[in-house]
């Protein structure tokens, strides 16, 4: 698996691949077919070097957007093509996640479902408090 920045010219792939990742069975699908507008991923993110994607034998298999704000970074989101699921996509972004930031000299956060704690857990974070989202409650966690 190799993990690298994104292409401009691969926005809408991975828009596509968001869009399938955040529809597969979860705690948001219903809230999430109600409100598509949810589900985009800006180009300036692409532009500004803040999206990472994962690739085996040259297809896309999963992406994360780091932004850095002023105390830090945050794992902006994580999608993981509904294929590859399960097979150690998502725990090489958020290591490469991890790895960015302390390049940067910059703390990491994410704001994550209740339902993704033992994930992002087994990749080294711990809740800090919890967060109101557009869909609900979430925690915040740190690394």
């Amino acid at each position: 698996m190799r993990i690298r920045p994104a292409l401009i010219e691969e926005w809408a792939l991975l828009e596509d691949l968001q869009r399938r990742a955040s529809l597969e069975d979860g705690p948001y699908r219903e809230r999430l077919i109600a409100n598509p507008d949810a589900i985009a991923l800006p180009l300036e993110q692409i532009e500004r070097g803040q999206i990472f994607v994962a690739e085996r034998a040259g297809r896309i298999t999963g992406f994360a957007a780091i932004v850095a704000n002023e105390s830090g970074a945050e794992i902006d989101g994580l999608f993981v093509d509904p294929e590859f699921s399960r097979q150690g996509v998502g725990s090489a972004l958020v290591a490469e996640a991890v790895h960015d930031a302390r390049r940067k000299g910059l703390s990491l956060t994410v704001i994550a479902s209740p339902e993704a704690k033992l994930f992002y857990e087994k990749c080294g974070f711990s809740v800090e408090g919890y967060a109101d989202t557009r869909f609900g409650p979430a925690l915040l966690m740190s690394r």
